[in-house]
């Protein structure tokens, strides 16, 4: 499980809570074909994230968006044969919600 209360992530916004589950992304990127521990480890603190992010009620109404980012999610992570998806591309669409924070937190 990731080393988050549930208090604190349910205080995050949408963009908070994927920009974190971004940087799991990118570890996994990271050891992906190079570290099997540390790959899969990411991919389970990844997966724990989108389950927060589920179990938020703030976000039902996106539920079906969220379920396929974690479905893409796990076709790249085996390999992406069914969507094509990568674990770089994912990187880069989730990093963006980071970015949009911390230019927000700037202004």
């Amino acid at each position: 499980m990731v080393a988050i209360s549930k208090e604190r992530w349910s205080a995050l916004s949408l963009a908070e809570q994927l920009g974190n589950l971004g940087s799991e992304v990118g570890r996994a990127a990271k050891w992906q074909n190079k570290d099997e521990k540390s790959f899969w480890g990411a991919v389970e603190r990844a997966m724990s994230l989108f389950d927060l992010i589920q179990m938020d009620a703030r976000w039902k109404r996106r539920r079906a968006e969220l379920d396929r980012a974690r479905e893409t999610f796990a076709d790249a992570v085996l390999g992406g044969s069914e969507y094509k998806s990568s674990l770089a591309d994912l990187e880069k669409y989730f990093m963006l919600f980071a970015m949009a924070t911390q230019s927000k937190a700037r202004a």
